[in-house]
Parts: C-alpha cells; structure tokens; sequence
C-alpha cells in the first residue's frame, strides 16, 4: 500500500480543513478523480489522485485538520501485491478472502441494497455507507439530517448525480417527504446542546483582519444618496447589446467605471499607508474589489485595472470573479493587489451599512438597495425617482471629511449622468 501525502499549496500554508471526502476506504480510483476537498485560509481546493487503485485508509476525518507533509490517505496501486501479512492472514483465514474485484462489487451490492431502505428501518453500516456514497456537500447533508430524510431518496440535479440544496427543499416540499409531527413535539423547548463550530478556513481569516481593521484603523463614515433612474434606463438600452457578446450587464460595472473616473480627481482616495505609517503609496493602476458572500465565507476579488478596461470588459471580469467566490475557488492573484472595494450590500435587501476597510486599503463603499421614491425637480413637482442609498468607510489617518465628499461628489455625478463618462474614456 502508498500512502498519499498532502501536498504544498504554496502561500505558506501548512494546514488545511477536510470540507468533503469524495471516496470512501474500499471505492476503486482513478488517475485524474477528485478525491478530497480541502478549504485553506485562502480558498477551496481540491485534490485529486495521482494514480488508479483502491482506497484503503483515509486518515483525516471530515471536518478535521489536515497537515502538509503528512498522509491523507493509503491506497493500494493497481497491480501492486497485498502486503505478505495480509497473505498470511488469508492463508490462516478458515474462509476464502474473494479477489479485490469481487470486494468491490460486494461494496457495490451492499450500496444498491441499502439505498431502498425506509426511513424508519434500522438500516445499519449498509445504509450509513449508501448515505455518504451520494455526493452532497456538508451543508446539504445537515439539512438532510435535520429533517430525518435519507440522502439516498432525494434525486440529484448536480453533476454525477450530486445532491444540490433545491433538490433537498423540493422534495419536502412532496406531501409524503416531511416526517409527520406531533402537537407536543411542536411545542417542546429543545434541550440540546448548541453546536460547537471551528472557526476556520476564510471565515478564521476574515474574523483577524476585521479585528486588525476595525482596531487599527479610524474610520471615518460617510453617506449619500444617488439618483439612478438615468443610468437604469442606460443600462436597460445596453443589456441587449452585452447579450448579444454573451455578457451580462449588472450595474457592478458602471459602479467600477465611475469609481475609477472619480479616483482620477482625488488620488488620494487609491492610495495606502506602509506599515510604518511615515509614507503614502499612490498607485497608478486601480484595483476595484467587490466583496462576494461565498459559501467558504467573505472574498474579496478584485478587478484589474478598471480604468483601462471597458463596460465590457469589467462586465466579464465581474461575473468570472462572482462565479469563482461563490464556488470558493477564486485564484490567489485575483485576492491581491486591491486599492478600494465595493460591497454590494443592497443585493440582498439592506438599504444601509456601515463597512470596515479591507486594509491595507483606503477606501470602501456600502451600497444599499435602490428603491423607487418620490423627490421634487427643479419646479417643485413631485417625480418617482430610483434611489440608491451609499456610505463610505475612509482611513481618518490620511483622509479627511472634504475628500471623501469632493470624491464621493465625482462618482456621484457620474452615475446621476452617465453619458458624462464619455467624456473621459480613451
């Protein structure tokens, strides 16, 4: 048997949390198949084989740390022998040990029989092995476990059959599905302990550096609303165009652009603080992060150089660097080398928010959901406008209240007149 090591993942990591087992001792591998997840304080990564053979030992349990260096799991390569004690102990067996095909068909049986099982019925190690052999990430399987339903009756839409979070609520949503309750058991206070949960991964991440930004950092807050109605209109007379090129156009991209013009007149704003605080970096190039809610916790991808890239272009970078974070798999050069950030609170309701700095940034927007409100014009009369509500975080230490104003003004205008920005595109 060979036992695999878990290998380096480079940025200086040295452990890691086992998110998923995508095999179980006894399943037949191939070269190339995903074996294991693992989630670093950077991202979710996923490891695969390096040989075919059989799986016969996994040496960290979901949920556990792994070490680099150090074993994951043992494997017996194809055409490598059984080890002579095992021969011994076959010879001294007084029942003959079937081949190692036949062993896994027999695992494979035992899967096929234990998936039809009831729900109530004691189904033992077959029906345990069933229920981990169906593909489902560990939030699908708590929320299995937790209204008494079995994995294996649920039919998957994922990929190779795996068990996505709608499919779990669809079928509760089957009269026949959801165990039956009781009156008293609607009623029983629970007794039960709460659940105790490791802070890592991401979420380990982000808990130190907002401590370290909130603590280090003054932050000096700032609020406004904008009128959006204009650049609503432009985007519904643009969509058609980016869909054509097969992008989708979100207002993230407008937000970028104009941000990036905005940055032009008050520098300042791009610029961060070396860790001695006696010097200002200003950077040529802005990196706009926008902060995403992935399932491996808070990301914060950033565009590359929004002031050279078009509508277009941030277009395609937003939705790759979006599709990426949810997955928790964002690249470790798309985390690096931002100088201000956009968190898009209002994508899931919040009208304000009160955002700390991605330091060693300068400089973050929370913008809050834009609701249809009545607002006089110019003569008085009373007009249904599109307003969006804003705040920004500034590092007090170097920016003062009339910056973060006369910069948060010339993004304003920007996106109150889009057609404004023509002016300044090369």
């Amino acid at each position: 048997m060979s036992d695999f090591m878990l290998p380096d993942i480079g940025e200086g990591i040295v452990e890691c949390e086992v998110v998923e087992w995508r095999v179980a001792e006894g399943d037949r591998i191939e070269e190339d198949q995903p074996i294991v997840e693992v989630m670093t304080d950077k991202a979710l990564v996923e490891i695969t084989a390096t040989e075919a053979g059989v799986v016969t030992k996994l040496y960290v349990d979901q949920g556990q740390i792994a070490k680099v260096h150090a074993p994951l799991y043992a494997y017996q390569a194809e055409g490598e022998s059984k080890p002579a004690s095992d021969q011994n102990d076959t010879e001294s067996a007084p029942q003959a040990t079937p081949s190692p095909a036949a062993d896994q068909t027999a695992v494979e049986s035992q899967v096929t029989a234990a998936a039809p099982v009831d729900d109530q019925t004691d189904a033992g190690s077959d029906h345990e092995l069933a229920h981990k052999r169906v593909p489902a990430s560990p939030a699908v399987r708590r929320l299995v476990r937790e209204n008494q339903l079995t994995l294996s009756h649920i039919p998957g839409s994922g990929k190779d059959g795996r068990v996505l979070k709608e499919d779990v609520l669809a079928y509760l949503e089957q009269p026949s599905a959801s165990p039956p309750q009781s009156d008293a058991s609607m009623v029983q206070v629970s007794s039960e302990a709460p659940k105790v949960e490791p802070l890592r991964g991401m979420r380990a991440v982000m808990a130190k550096r907002m401590v370290e930004s909130a603590s280090t950092i003054p932050h000096f807050h700032y609020g406004e609303e904008i009128d959006v109605t204009a650049l609503l209109a432009l985007r519904e007379r643009l969509k058609p165009l980016a869909d054509a090129q097969g992008e989708r156009l979100t207002l993230m991209p407008f937000f970028m652009k104009a941000m990036a013009l905005a940055v032009a007149e008050e520098p300042i704003v791009n610029a961060q603080l070396n860790a001695a605080g006696n010097e200002l970096h200003y950077y040529p190039q802005c990196n706009i992060g926008m902060a995403v809610d992935s399932k491996a916790g808070l990301m914060v991808p950033n565009v590359k150089n929004v002031d050279r890239l078009t509508l277009l272009e941030i277009a395609r970078e937003v939705g790759r660097l979006t599709t990426s974070a949810r997955d928790g798999r964002v690249d470790q050069a798309d985390l690096k080398g931002g100088t201000i950030s956009i968190s898009n609170i209002g994508a899931l309701g919040g009208t304000y928010a009160a955002p700390i700095i991605n330091a060693p940034e300068a400089a973050i927007v929370a913008i809050g959901k834009t609701q249809w409100l009545p607002r006089f014009d110019e003569q008085g009369a009373v007009q249904r406008r599109a307003i969006m509500t804003i705040t920004w975080a500034g590092d007090h230490r170097f920016i003062d209240g009339g910056t973060i104003a006369r910069f948060c003004n010339a993004w304003k205008g920007f996106l109150e007149a889009p057609e404004t920005m023509l002016l300044h595109l090369g």
